[in-house]
């Protein structure tokens, strides 16, 4: 009840755990911050969960893995395992064609050393997500203490500037999350340069494009933010997400042909 314990959302694509490595040692590295053990290591825990995808014939479809720490309450605790690793399965959403923005600021504390992690206590960014659409918004632009650019409540956000695709730093407060990680480290479009940059809401507002990334939703337009519509060209977006899909295809293509026993 206390939330402590960490998560990841991955997706399942036709039965492969993609980027399984990345999320994982993410959620180890979180874990470490808030002194939750791991209850097993990175192969148990692949195994354990393509075992639920199999069960639930998930074979497409979003997969939320947790770590929940059981001891360390104030009123103690009587279970015998310190942590459980829980796993559940959804179908995988139809995000449409495009999001609509709203800002908050002072949201993101990027001085705090648990800054950018992945934790279970997601209440404040459930409820921002949840005002916002009830006003009609999509999802919410997080800003720091200083007024720049963090992520969204479960998205990081990049734009297009020319050639150039520009994303906050880890030094905003954001989470890294595993598709931003790819875009910076793994993926080329040519004539395409991808970093880390400080940005503020009036970058977004001026740039080419707007697009936000995460596990579920690959990477999808920003169409508006506080209800202004942004330029709607596409080129940058396109090309990196032609690129993505293609090292997708070949991650599960190296992982299906290795059997399961030695994943």
């Amino acid at each position: 009840m206390a939330g402590w314990g960490v998560f990841s959302t991955i997706r399942v694509a036709d039965g492969v755990l993609f980027a399984f490595e990345r999320h994982w040692a993410r959620m180890v590295k979180d874990a470490a911050l808030f002194h939750v053990p791991m209850p097993c290591t990175a192969e148990e825990g692949r195994r354990r969960l393509l075992d639920l995808v199999e069960a639930n014939r998930a074979y497409n479809s979003s997969l939320r893995a947790y770590v929940v720490r059981n001891d360390g309450s104030a009123f103690g605790s009587a279970c015998e395992r310190r942590t459980d690793l829980i796993g559940m399965t959804t179908d995988l959403k139809d995000w449409g064609k495009g999001v609509k923005l709203a800002l908050e600021p002072q949201v993101r504390h990027a001085a705090s050393k648990f800054a950018g992690t992945k934790i279970l206590s997601w209440a404040i960014n459930l409820t921002l997500v949840e005002e916002a659409q009830a006003k009609g918004f999509d999802e919410v632009i997080l800003l720091n203490e200083r007024g720049e650019v963090a992520e969204c409540t479960s998205a990081n956000i990049f734009i297009a500037r020319g050639n150039q695709v520009l994303t906050p730093p880890l030094s905003s407060g954001c989470l890294p999350g595993v598709t931003r990680d790819l875009l910076l480290s793994e993926i080329r479009a040519p004539g395409f340069a991808v970093r880390e940059t400080a940005l503020i809401p009036g970058d977004l507002h001026n740039a080419d494009e707007v697009f936000i990334t995460s596990t579920t939703r690959e990477l999808l337009p920003v169409l508006e933010i506080e209800r202004k519509p942004l330029k709607q060209g596409d080129r940058t977006r396109r090309a990196l997400q032609a690129e993505f899909s293609k090292y997708v295809d070949r991650y599960v293509a190296e992982h299906k042909a290795v059997p399961a026993q030695t994943r």
